[in-house]
């Protein structure tokens, strides 16, 4: 995820960007070469020194360690520190100021989406300032679309969005292989389920519609499309997706 948001970044925003990683040097590597106005280095103090928004991208069971090794280079009072580690919560990453320190964090949720500068991110926040959530949301929302959210909705979010990639993608493939079954060749029943999908988001972005409303407008009554979704219906359709996503909150 630390390598989709280096490249959504630098795609989509003018910031001045610095990635760390002491072991990737390959990735840091493809990075640069990708993108020669980022700088990288293998020492993390070096993109933490002078930067307005540190960025947290590690395995949970690495951050207490990396935060070690930047406690003397953060200043709590100037920075602002955001962390997409899973499950860590806010309180933990303020609590890697001073005990008098006033420390802005915030726990942000992208999806891999984030690369190509179409992710739906969540952003909850403490100890931060109006303009401060401002600036941590433009950036993301150079890259997708935003939503600041109370901490609770975090693990709700991670679900729909960010899990919900792949239960698109397998939606995607399901009905890919259902054309190959009516008769299309593999990549022209991909071509067609892709952009059916890119048509009923224009519709409902378009309209504002519910979507059981803009179902209505193309399903006639003893139509071929209500017997499709009565079929997928009786399969389970929508209570498979509820308790998929229940499951992964």
């Amino acid at each position: 995820m630390g390598g989709a948001i280096a490249r959504g970044i630098a795609h989509s925003t003018g910031y001045v960007l610095t990635v760390s990683s002491p072991n990737r040097h390959g990735e840091l590597d493809s990075l640069k070469s990708q993108f020669p106005l980022i700088n990288v280095s293998t020492r993390n103090v070096d993109a933490a020194l002078g930067a307005d928004i540190i960025i947290i991208a590690v395995k949970p069971w690495l951050i207490d360690t990396v935060m070690e090794e930047l406690k003397g280079a953060i200043d709590p009072s100037r920075q602002m520190l955001a962390s997409v580690v899973a499950g860590i919560d806010l309180d933990h990453l303020a609590g890697y100021a001073a005990a008098d320190a006033h420390f802005a964090v915030f726990r942000i949720i992208p999806n891999i989406a984030i690369a190509y500068g179409q992710s739906m991110t969540f952003i909850s926040a403490k100890n931060a300032s109006e303009s401060q959530i401002n600036a941590v949301s433009g950036i993301f929302a150079t890259m997708g679309k935003v939503q600041v959210v109370e901490e609770r909705l975090m693990g709700a979010g991670t679900a729909l969005a960010s899990c919900g990639i792949a239960y698109a993608m397998r939606y995607v493939r399901a009905a890919m292989e259902g054309g190959i079954e009516l008769g299309f060749p593999a990549s022209q029943s991909l071509e067609i389920v892709l952009q059916t999908l890119v048509g009923a988001v224009a519709m409902l972005e378009g309209s504002g519609d519910h979507p059981e409303a803009a179902i209505d407008r193309v399903t006639t009554a003893g139509g071929i499309t209500i017997r499709g979704l009565n079929a997928m219906e009786s399969h389970g359709f929508t209570a498979a997706v509820i308790e998929g996503l229940r499951a992964s909150k």
